[in-house]
């Protein structure tokens, strides 16, 4: 069984001891229960891991000897995803499957046709659970480089993060050429858009295609818009190299 993975900064990485606090600590100890001897793996978020043994646990804090550091090098190419924002935890979910198949970046969209709108004190909190959820994730999944959730973007934004991808690809199930049989840039960014479960509207299509979006298809059926974005990852990844 592979240990348990728990975030520090990476200034804290740099010494033989690290010393876990705050949330992390106390999930080690209080909800993990974890004690002297045992292994865990403690990243940065940003390529860093630490194979570290408790040396003593304390309640809210665990104390590690470092055994060995690793350092990942940077996932090229890089895959973002332009997800419309869904509604209810639905944007959780879609969050929460991208870290763990391995999206390096999120953007939440507010598409036409999106139900949810993020507005205000509303809108914050919303953001900051979808950074929670790719914390979370990350960690789950044993991710060294942990995904970062953007700002969200309005059209004007979406048609510029298309112009500056390598490849952007507009997720459309009556595309006549399917995903699978795009090449792959070996580098640079992969930008796949996802829409909202209503379509998006002709604007919206308009300015994509015209910024340099290529519609695609997933496959003969048609996905959520809260599971499409890890399904169209999980093809380009694949095919990338990054999962070999």
């Amino acid at each position: 069984m592979r240990p348990p993975v728990f975030f520090a900064a990476t200034a804290d990485l740099a010494g033989p001891v690290v010393v876990l606090g705050g949330p992390e600590g106390r999930h080690a100890t209080t909800v993990r229960r974890l004690g002297p001897a045992e292994r865990v793996d403690v990243t940065d978020g940003a390529g860093t891991l630490a194979e570290c043994v408790v040396l003593a646990a304390e309640p809210g804090v665990l104390r590690l000897a470092v055994e060995s550091v690793k350092t990942e090098p940077a996932p090229s190419p890089t895959v973002t995803v332009l997800q419309a924002i869904p509604k209810g935890d639905r944007g959780e979910l879609a969050v929460e499957l991208m870290t763990e198949v391995g999206v390096d970046v999120i953007v939440p969209w507010a598409a036409d046709r999106c139900v949810a709108r993020w507005r205000g004190d509303r809108g914050l909190k919303s953001a900051e659970r979808w950074r929670s959820a790719a914390f979370q994730a990350a960690k789950q999944a044993r991710r060294a480089w942990f995904p970062r959730v953007g700002a969200q973007a309005g059209l004007a934004e979406a048609a510029a993060a298309v112009q500056a991808a390598r490849l952007a690809v507009l997720l459309d199930p009556d595309a006549a050429v399917p995903l699978a049989g795009l090449a792959v840039p070996p580098d640079g960014e992969v930008l796949l858009v996802v829409g909202p479960e209503g379509g998006l509207s002709p604007a919206e299509d308009q300015a994509l295609q015209q910024a340099g979006a290529v519609p695609a298809r997933l496959g003969p059926s048609v996905l959520r818009a809260s599971t499409a974005g890890a399904v169209a990852a999980a093809i380009v990844l694949s095919r990338s190299g990054r999962w070999a």
